[in-house]
């Protein structure tokens, strides 16, 4: 099934990423401790994550055309952070060896669900010189999430994406977007971005009872598509006020879920940028993710079938 798309993207120009890259600390457990309880973890490893370093990782699997702007800190997360990157052919564009680079710590239960404790370093952080290099004329989308506009310096990255209009926004709110000060919130929304969030977040956010409803409320603020996933069951979106639908999930056993969410949007982020429709791109995102789940950590090879398979 095909369905045209109401966004109106130029497909030869290239993606924006800005965004978080920071060290993730897995830890299996069977369940979340409980006050005063003595745990004793399966395993931990540490693995590159960063919701922003996911995204830019399905991209450049994928063979699209982007620019990653990642603030890369010091400490030993930022040394790890670093040789990770240069690894996996990334340019590190801002260095600050002096501040620290964060980490997340990821606590997955027997059931594959996650839990984030997050230590914010200086990848969370924004300067608008950064970007004095590159021009939004270039791009035809961004991306951008809730967690850096949280910060003290969320206000210049409102105010950079408020200035510099041209690429179609598309926003991860996350699970603490409702937690952002109405003001910038709003800011963000008045830009007409493509929502991307799961479940609960569009129940939140958009203040109803139902997915659908809450998509439709939402999309009357923006104008603008909004996709809602939904795990197993697939993603639903409202793409315009005439036009809304479910597209269904892949089986998939579950490993862990962690970056599931960046994988799904960097996905619809490539296949929109090779011409696919925007149902095609939530398909083809929803096979990615579930991709994803079925693993450990957030990252898929880069030898995976998904990508060959545009």
């Amino acid at each position: 099934m095909s369905k045209g798309t109401s966004l109106h993207v130029q497909f030869m120009k290239k993606i924006l990423v800005v965004g978080s890259t920071c060290v993730d600390i897995i830890l299996k457990l069977d369940h979340l401790p409980v006050t005063g309880e003595d745990l004793h973890p399966k395993s931990q490893t540490m693995a590159l994550g960063g919701c922003a370093c996911n995204v830019a990782h399905v991209l450049l699997y994928s063979g699209s055309q982007f620019t990653f702007i990642s603030p890369v800190g010091g400490g030993i997360y930022g040394s790890f952070v670093k040789d990770a990157l240069t690894a996996h052919g990334f340019p590190i564009p801002v260095y600050l060896p002096e501040k620290e680079n964060g980490c997340c710590y990821c606590l997955v239960e027997a059931s594959g669900e996650r839990t984030f404790l997050s230590l914010h370093g200086v990848e969370y952080t924004f300067q608008k010189e950064w970007m004095e290099p590159y021009r939004m004329e270039d791009y035809a989308m961004a991306y951008l999430c809730g967690l850096e506009v949280e910060e003290p310096t969320g206000e210049a990255l409102v105010e950079y994406f408020e200035k510099e209009p041209g690429p179609q926004l598309f926003f991860a709110p996350g699970p603490r977007g409702i937690r952002l000060s109405g003001n910038r919130l709003n800011r963000i929304l008045a830009l007409s971005p493509v929502l991307h969030i799961n479940e609960q977040e569009a129940l939140e956010l958009g203040g109803r009872d139902s997915v659908a409803d809450s998509a439709a409320a939402l999309f009357q603020i923006t104008g603008s598509p909004v996709i809602v996933t939904l795990g197993e069951r697939g993603a639903y979106c409202r793409e315009s006020a005439e036009v809304s639908y479910l597209v269904p999930g892949i089986p998939s056993q579950v490993v862990d879920t962690i970056g599931a969410g960046d994988a799904h949007i960097g996905a619809v982020l490539a296949s929109l940028q090779k011409g696919k429709s925007l149902y095609d791109s939530i398909a083809a995102a929803n096979r990615v993710a579930a991709a994803v789940v079925s693993q450990e950590g957030a990252i898929l090879p880069e030898d995976s079938f998904l990508f060959r398979e545009g």
